[in-house]
């Protein structure tokens, strides 16, 4: 007897369905599972077999195949196991069901039957619409990931019996699973940071303000204990609010990695990702033999923070230019290629010198210049081409550490930042792609940068008397353009070049 359900598979940040085929035919016990299974899916048949048993029902010992299809997909993950015990139980006559060609089945079984949670679930709920389906049987742990796709039946499940219940018929008696799109977006919203808790360091916090508000990227340069970290671990916090669009894109990207904790609906907060640096090429940007997203793409739409930059080797950084140029991830393989995407903000620091103490008045630097020299020649220069912001974070002075004031709150900062936004959300509405001036290239400056003569003076004299190098001016225009939205102003006037002029520390003679 031969049976069909289906379910999904993820490629990237998208799915496909699978249908999974039961048969059920006379003769010796055999259980042949084909259509490219990975040893997680084939291992499944230790599962079904204790799951179907142990939850009262009978298991077929005869001559089974259940092929996995379209079979030239390779299939892989624990999200089989459901699927493949439901379509065993129906080609066997145990399960007698109208829907099964209507809703897809997902989930990990453990040997009791129970339901376990899996990874994937948004782009799968989002598949299983786009596809016409009514529904989709799942884990009740990713019930509220599921549910934030609307217009399909979305039924929690604990066990394999209340599987089989819901399936037989019983779902016309049970109310599909909802949420409050709204309410979870907005609960979810929240942050454990805040700029107010900053002691001093307000230059830097200015610095980052402007790097938010045109999504320039961005370098620290100071000596340890300034609190370099602290600071880029609040800039998420002053980006605008994510829309719902950017949190269901975030979030399948999330899911996916198995990153998105179980019944947690949606990423509605900028993410904050801040690998070690003795992170791997492929764990940076995404690989593997089974493609898996990269720190870079769990950086999406938020912020990646890469502390010690200096440290990292040399290829690791060298992969982030793609990324940084492109807004995506592009993963071969020899029968595939799945991209993912990897639109975020850079904020990276560094100590001025191996010591640290460089340019630090209070302490003594023991590196000689050969040291420093081949210390900052660690970070090359293309990839120091795409980071417009170069800001010294000075050690904070016992005054401001012992100060009772909190400072400005990222809440005000980020209404600041979102006008800002506003600026260039309309300025660059019908440029496909280009939605922040970091984005602009060499056409879009010429456009929208123009300066008086008081400005090119100014310009002039930056890069003949205080060494910038040639680089600087592209992003000096550049950040000046952002400086003059933060402050509302149609045109670059002088101060703003003046103040972008400021954030080119690693252009100058001092560490050339």
């Amino acid at each position: 007897m031969l049976s069909r359900t289906i379910t999904c598979a993820t490629y990237g940040i998208d799915a496909h369905l699978v249908e999974v085929e039961s048969s059920v035919e006379s003769g010796s016990f055999l259980f042949n599972m084909v259509g490219l299974p990975d040893s997680a899916v084939r291992e499944s048949r230790e599962r079904v077999i204790a799951a179907i048993k142990n939850s009262g029902y009978a298991f077929p010992f005869r001559r089974l195949t259940v092929n996995l299809a379209p079979a030239d997909l390779k299939k892989e993950g624990s999200s089989y196991d459901l699927p493949i015990a439901i379509g065993i139980l129906s080609s066997s006559g145990q399960l007698e069901s109208d829907i099964l060609e209507s809703h897809a089945i997902i989930g990990e079984l453990m040997l009791d039957g129970t339901v376990r949670h899996v990874h994937g679930v948004l782009p799968i709920a989002a598949e299983v619409k786009r596809k016409g389906l009514r529904g989709i049987v799942l884990p009740k742990e990713n019930a509220k990931e599921a549910a934030m796709v609307e217009g399909i039946h979305v039924y929690p499940v604990a066990t394999l019996h209340e599987a089989f219940d819901i399936l037989a018929g019983e779902y016309n008696m049970i109310e599909p699973f909802t949420v409050n799109l709204d309410e979870v977006f907005r609960l979810e919203q929240k942050y454990t940071f805040d700029f107010k808790d900053v002691k001093g360091q307000e230059n830097v916090k200015r610095a980052l303000e402007v790097a938010a508000s045109g999504g320039h990227n961005i370098i620290m340069i100071g000596p340890p204990g300034s609190g370099k970290t602290m600071l880029a671990k609040r800039i998420p916090t002053v980006l605008p609010p994510l829309t719902f669009e950017e949190g269901i894109e975030t979030t399948k990207i999330h899911s996916v990695a198995g990153y998105l904790p179980p019944d947690t609906a949606l990423v509605a907060t900028r993410p904050y990702r801040s690998p070690h640096h003795t992170i791997s090429d492929a764990a940076l940007v995404g690989g593997g033999t089974y493609p898996r997203p990269g720190e870079v793409s769990l950086a999406h739409n938020g912020v990646l923070f890469l502390d010690e930059l200096p440290e990292f080797k040399k290829n690791v950084l060298e992969v982030l230019r793609q990324p940084l140029e492109d807004g995506k991830v592009t993963i071969s393989r020899s029968k595939l290629s799945v991209d993912y995407p990897a639109n975020f903000m850079l904020a990276s620091a560094m100590n001025p010198c191996p010591c640290g103490y460089y340019t630090d008045p209070n302490n003594e630097c023991t590196c000689t210049t050969i040291q420093i020299q081949r210390y900052m020649a660690k970070i090359s220069g293309p990839l120091l081409d795409r980071i417009d912001i170069h800001i010294e974070v000075p050690a904070v002075k016992y005054k401001e550490l012992a100060s009772k004031e909190l400072g400005e709150s990222s809440a005000t900062i980020r209404e600041r930042v979102g006008r800002a936004r506003q600026l260039q959300t309309e300025r660059f509405k019908n440029r496909k792609g280009m939605y922040c001036n970091a984005n602009m290239g060499s056409k879009e400056i010429r456009e929208f940068c123009c300066i008086d003569s008081a400005g090119e003076e100014l310009l002039k004299m930056a890069i003949t008397k205080l060494g910038l190098s040639a680089r600087a001016y592209d992003r000096i225009l550049k950040v000046a353009r952002t400086i003059a939205d933060l402050s509302g102003a149609e045109s670059i006037r002088p101060e703003h070049i003046s103040e972008a002029i400021q954030y080119r520390s690693l252009d100058r003679n001092l560490w050339v």
